[in-house]
């Protein structure tokens, strides 16, 4: 199944699409910044599994440090443009949650992520997913944000004001930077 598209503008934004969420929990649904709804098709095996090595990994680098918040796919983050968006990994700065009311915290927080993944799935358009990273992501304050294409073993790297740089071959380690210091993920994990 394709994304679906649809159109909702309810009058208080955050709260009503908060609880449109929750009544149909069985949905993955994201917002743009237009009110535009996206209603997700549920990964399947591979993806699945591509997921959880990746966020074992990067829990596993957090376990070490504690210097934030790791967050999985189906966490939505409300961010400063409005969209409401849910990356398939996540990392949040302490400084970042703390800042945030219990309340905010259980909701859609309304903070961009620091570190995303978005992981190409079957279903997903490449240019879609490039173009969300940039618009969604990277314009709403992310620092760094990984898009992985486990069928072309391509990793594109996003930074603010940078050229995209695209890594080629399961070979490779893609590095956190000043961002996540000393996480280091080896693309090879993702062969299986």
């Amino acid at each position: 199944m394709d994304t679906v598209e649809l159109r909702y503008k309810p009058l208080r934004l955050d709260d009503e699409f908060y609880e449109f969420c929750r009544e149909n929990d069985q949905l993955k649904i994201e917002r743009d910044s237009e009110g535009t709804l996206y209603i997700i098709s549920n990964s399947g095996g591979t993806t699945g599994i591509l997921n959880s090595i990746i966020n074992y990994w990067l829990m596993h680098w957090h376990l070490a440090r504690n210097l934030g918040h790791v967050f999985d796919s189906s966490t939505a983050f409300r961010l400063p443009n409005t969209s409401v968006r849910s990356p398939d990994a996540s990392w949040v700065s302490n400084e970042k949650w703390e800042y945030l009311t219990d309340a905010e915290q259980t909701k859609f927080p309304p903070v961009c992520p620091d570190f995303v993944i978005e992981l190409l799935s079957a279903n997903d358009d490449l240019h879609t997913i490039q173009k969300k990273i940039q618009s969604e992501w990277i314009e709403n304050g992310c620092s760094l944000a990984w898009l992985i294409d486990p069928f072309t073993e391509t990793a594109y790297v996003y930074r603010p004001n940078a050229d995209v740089e695209a890594v080629s071959g399961f070979s490779q380690l893609l590095s956190g930077g000043n961002v996540l210091e000393g996480f280091e993920f080896d693309l090879s994990k993702l062969k299986i």
